[in-house]
C-alpha cells in the first residue's frame, strides 16, 4: 500500500464544508443560463464523496457529527491518561438501531450492549486554520488536535501515543472494502492520493465481541450519562463529561463487560483533579488543553477573518507541542 499524504490530511480533519464552498462558487460561475444537461453534469462533478453507495444505510448513526472519528483502544486511553493528555480525548455514542438494543437517556435511544450504553473514545477536533488540497487561502476546519496546521503532519506520528488506528489507515478501510479518505479527496479535488491499494491483512481490527472492553466500551451505569448524551449530540461536552466516559474506558476489561472500580476511581481522580490518587505529585498540564481552548476562543472571535496556519507556533509549539519534520526530509 502506498499513499500520497503531502498537502492532504483529509483523514485528520472534517473538510465537508469545502464541498459546500465549491458548489456555491461553481454555481455562481456557471450562471443562470446553464441548460438542464449542464446542471446534471455539474452536479455529477460535485458529487459529495461522503455520499457513497452505503450512504443512508448505516444502522446506527453517531450522536456527534465527526466524519473522521478515530477510535482508541483501552491501552491507548490509558497511555494518554498516564501522559496527562486526556484533554485530547472525547467519547462517541450512537443512536440505537431499534428499541430492543437501546437505552433511553436524555430522550435519546442510545445504542447499548446488554443494557449498557456503548461508546468509543477518540481524538478531539478543535477548529484550526488549514489549507489542504492545494488551497492557497486557509479556512477554519475541525482538525485533529495533533495535526500541525502549517505542515499538515501529525505531531505524534510514530511516537508512543500514536494510535494504531491512524497507523493502519487506510488499510482497515481497504480490508473492509470501504471507501478511503484518499479516494474521497481524489473524487472531490482530483489528484492522486491512494497510489497503491495492495495491502496485507491488518491486525487489530477488533470486530464483534473482540471489540468489547478493548475498543468498544460499555458504561455500567446509564443514569450517570444523563446530560452527557444531550451535550454529546450538541457538541458541548464538558471536561467532567469526558472524564466520566474516559474513566470507564480506562477501567474496562478486554473481551468482557467488567469494569475495575479501582481503575475507574483512579482515572477519575487524575482526570478531574489533575493527579493520580496513588501519585505523590500532580501531573503538569500538557499543551493540549490550553491549545484547544485557545483555538476555540480565536475561532469564535475571528469572525470571517482566518489567520495564517503559522499561528500554531504560538498556540501549540510554544506550549510544548512536538514539531513536525516537514516534507523535504521525507523525500
Amino acid at each position: 500500500m502506498e499513499v500520497n499524504c503531502e498537502g492532504c490530511a483529509g483523514c485528520c480533519m472534517d473538510w465537508r464544508s469545502l464541498l459546500e464552498e465549491g458548489a456555491e462558487s461553481t454555481a455562481a460561475r456557471d450562471g443562470e443560463d446553464e441548460t438542464e444537461s449542464d446542471s446534471k453534469q455539474r452536479h455529477r462533478r460535485q458529487r459529495d464523496p461522503f455520499d457513497g453507495e452505503d450512504a443512508g444505510t448505516a444502522s446506527r448513526e453517531p450522536l456527534d457529527d465527526d466524519a473522521t472519528f478515530v477510535p482508541l483502544t483501552r491501552d491507548e486511553v490509558r497511555g494518554f491518561l498516564e501522559a496527562g493528555m486526556t484533554d485530547a480525548l472525547t467519547p462517541r455514542f450512537w443512536h440505537a438501531r431499534d428499541e430492543a438494543e437501546g437505552v433511553e437517556i436524555d430522550g435519546v435511544s442510545v445504542a447499548a450492549v446488554a443494557g449498557r450504553p456503548a461508546f468509543f473514545v477518540g481524538l478531539r477536533k478543535p477548529p484550526k486554520p488549514v489549507a489542504p488540497f492545494g488551497r492557497e487561502e486557509p479556512t477554519w476546519l475541525p482538525t485533529c488536535v495533533f495535526l500541525d496546521p502549517t505542515t499538515l503532519q501529525c505531531r505524534i506520528h510514530e511516537r508512543e501515543l500514536y494510535p494504531d488506528e491512524c497507523g493502519a489507515y487506510p488499510e482497515y478501510n481497504l480490508a473492509l472494502a470501504r471507501e478511503t479518505e484518499c479516494e474521497r479527496v481524489e473524487s472531490a479535488f482530483g489528484g492522486d492520493r491512494l497510489l497503491e491499494a495492495d495491502h496485507d491483512e491488518p491486525d487489530g481490527l477488533l470486530l464483534g465481541s473482540q471489540a468489547i472492553g478493548a475498543k468498544l466500551f460499555c458504561h455500567p451505569r446509564p443514569a450517570d450519562l444523563e446530560g452527557i448524551v444531550d451535550r454529546a449530540a450538541t457538541g458541548e461536552l464538558t471536561r467532567r463529561d469526558r472524564a466520566e466516559a474516559i474513566a470507564v474506558a480506562a477501567a474496562s476489561s478486554p473481551g468482557t463487560l467488567a469494569i475495575s472500580e479501582f481503575h475507574y476511581d483512579r482515572a477519575k481522580a487524575r482526570l478531574l483533579d489533575g493527579k493520580d490518587a496513588e501519585s505523590e505529585s500532580a501531573d503538569d498540564e500538557s499543551w493540549v488543553g490550553p491549545a484547544i481552548r485557545d483555538w476555540q476562543q480565536r475561532c469564535r472571535e475571528a469572525g470571517e477573518a482566518v489567520p495564517s496556519p503559522a499561528v500554531a507556533d504560538d498556540i501549540e509549539t510554544a506550549r510544548g507541542a512536538p514539531e513536525t519534520p516537514g516534507w523535504d526530509i521525507l523525500e
